[in-house]
């Protein structure tokens, strides 16, 4: 039976991978990318670019028209590289910059301005055109690539989610866990109740909860759902 969204012939896939923060949106990108020979687009990664410039600008990240105004001047680029993909920010590397829990802060808070996620859709959607590409975030298969081929929704318990993050942030964290699976449960309840592209699944995404699975056996499903819908 057909789902009306079949791949169209001669264009890449396009995947869309959408989630919670510390779901392991990242990681699964990384591996699908690899897998099926795909360009890692990541959208957090771009919003944590730019509240990284408005720390670094001063600008509120709760000021909506300032932070317009400094849009206007900011340029964020992916590259991919063998290690993963290196971010730039006006031409500089921030990669390394990025898992700041104060960026990460920043970034959940400037992306509930609308014109901070059109400015950003258009990047994304310029980046992914042409199809071949991966993509998580958070409204990648609602709003940036609704006509992805593979939709997928990450997902697991707060505090799972906050302990993994807990152990990314190691050995340089300096708060407890608790603290970080406080902030992340902040987040959630903004990035789900905001007005602007809340965070949700697809009517046609597959919601895949890694809870109670190791990373591997995650990979190994994400895998399966791709390749059950792109035909490999």
């Amino acid at each position: 039976m057909s789902t009306g969204r079949e791949q169209q012939p001669g264009r890449p896939p396009i995947v869309a991978i959408d989630g919670p923060a510390g779901a392991g949106k990242s990681t699964v990108a990384q591996h699908l990318a690899k897998r099926f020979g795909l360009l890692n687009l990541e959208s957090g990664a771009m919003y944590r670019a730019f509240g990284l410039k408005a720390l670094r600008a001063g600008v509120s990240p709760d000021d909506s028209k300032g932070l317009e105004a400094l849009s206007a001047s900011t340029e964020i680029g992916l590259e991919a590289g063998e290690g993963g993909n290196r971010v730039q920010l006006d031409g500089e590397d921030v990669t390394g910059l990025l898992r700041d829990p104060a960026v990460s802060d920043a970034a959940s808070r400037v992306s509930v301005f609308s014109p901070i996620r059109a400015w950003m859709v258009r990047l994304q959607q310029g980046l992914g055109t042409r199809g071949g590409v991966v993509m998580e975030g958070r409204d990648i298969g609602t709003v940036v690539f609704p006509q992805a081929d593979v939709k997928i929704f990450l997902d697991a318990a707060p505090e799972v989610r906050g302990l993994r993050r807990y152990e990314q942030m190691q050995p340089a964290a300096v708060v407890h866990p608790e603290e970080v699976i406080r902030d992340l449960r902040a987040r959630d309840q903004r990035d789900r109740n905001r007005a602007d592209s809340p965070l949700r699944a697809a009517a046609d995404a597959v919601v895949l909860d890694s809870t109670n699975l190791s990373l591997e056996q995650v990979l190994e499903v994400a895998e399966k759902i791709v390749a059950g819908k792109i035909g490999q």
